[in-house]
């Protein structure tokens, strides 16, 4: 069937139960389309440097190329992938460095009332370190955005040396999301023809060894069953992973992963989708497709990807207008924030801190349109959880 008629009569289906049941799949009947945004309009520009709806405030956390405020570490260039791990009363955020050769990850501990009280580096001189995704058992898994790239296991509280986990797989790496009810992690690859991945570790906790599938299913496919095939060779060489097993389903850009409530939710870049798999049916449909929006797309350049506690999804654009899109559990697509005169600039590592009630992400060039620009923002107000 041609992608548009398949995508005129896809439906999140039953996705929509982690959202709220029937609402989902009326929203979704021709995809998520705008509508005005729970959180109302965006006000004027904050002295941040954000646009924000009324309520919330912001501060920059942190500066590419300046020590983080009241500790000895500089933070890193080309800020990118980015989440939170609960630390005592605090919190920690951690954020990939997008640089080849030196890149890594830095990360930034908070006291319980925001208060930054350190900031390190846990991972040093690897290639390209884009998105990634938090583990269960409190590590961040950083992924190499390079051919034959590999995912490293590093500790958010700088105790744990970093290890390479090359039984995940070799490919360009962009993000992975834990999935512990099935103990299973996908993982995407950002190639205009790559693949969504799960890996199957031998012990779920340990992940030295374990089993690397692919999804199947046709190519223009956007809704309806899938199955997983093992991929012979997760070394990649000389046969890249995603053309190993015949019948691999292609997705133009994989992006942004984020698994919750029985769903992961992942995006590609290329056609501008945010995509939906339902773990239990083993199903896919998709959540939102700018080309199926009525008037003008509110959110395009999709990229990372992270959900509140509310069931909202929070999408970042690459490009676009520089703002952070919400898809509503109704359907409903709207900009919660813009970041101006950045356009030179993407947005990056989107994360809420434990409580909900923080949320962190980057420009990552910022004004200047280099990796040496990279600006780190902190948002704070009443999300909806």
């Amino acid at each position: 069937m041609e992608r548009r008629t398949l995508l005129r009569v896809a439906v999140v289906g039953t996705a929509a139960a982690a959202f709220g049941g029937a609402s989902w799949r009326e929203a979704f009947a021709a995809g998520a389309q705008p509508g005005p945004s729970p959180y109302g309009p965006l006000e004027p520009v904050n002295p941040s440097g954000l646009m924000l709806p009324k309520g919330f405030t912001s501060r920059v956390v942190a500066r590419t190329g300046q020590k983080v405020a009241g500790t000895a570490y500089t933070w890193h260039p080309a800020p990118d992938g980015g989440a939170c791990f609960a630390d005592g009363t605090g919190w920690i955020y951690v954020s990939n460095s997008e640089v080849p050769a030196t890149g890594g990850v830095g990360a930034v501990r908070f006291a319980s009332d925001g208060k930054i009280v350190g900031a390190y580096r846990t991972l040093a001189n690897t290639n390209v370190n884009c998105a990634g995704g938090a583990t269960p058992w409190q590590t961040w898994l950083s992924c190499e955005e390079v051919d034959r790239g590999y995912v490293y296991e590093t500790d958010p509280f700088g105790v744990k040396a970093a290890i390479r986990r090359p039984a995940m797989g070799r490919f360009k790496h962009e993000a992975c999301a834990s999935d512990p009810d099935r103990k299973v992690i996908y993982l995407t690859e950002d190639v205009p023809d790559g693949c969504l991945y799960r890996f199957k570790p031998t012990v779920w906790g340990d992940l030295s060894s374990g089993t690397l599938e692919v999804m199947v299913g046709a190519t223009s496919q956007t809704s309806g069953p899938v199955t997983w095939k093992p991929v012979p060779d997760p070394d990649g060489s000389p046969t890249a992973t995603r053309n190993q097993v015949s019948g691999a389903k292609r997705f133009n850009g994989g992006e942004g992963c984020y698994y919750a409530a029985g769903v992961c939710w992942f995006t590609t870049k290329g056609d501008n989708r945010v995509w939906a798999y339902d773990a239990a049916t083993s199903t896919i449909s998709l959540t939102y497709d700018d080309s199926l929006v009525n008037g003008t797309p509110p959110l395009t350049g999709v990229d990372n990807v992270t959900r509140s506690s509310g069931g909202d999804l929070f999408v970042a654009e690459d490009g676009g207008n520089m703002e952070i899109c919400i898809i509503t559990p109704n359907g409903i697509v709207a900009p919660f924030l813009r970041v101006p005169n950045q356009s030179g600039s993407e947005i990056t590592g989107p994360a809420f801190n434990p409580a909900g009630n923080r949320f962190y992400f980057s420009s990552q060039r910022g004004t200047s349109g280099t990796s040496g620009g990279g600006i780190t923002y902190e948002v704070t107000g009443p999300f909806r959880r």
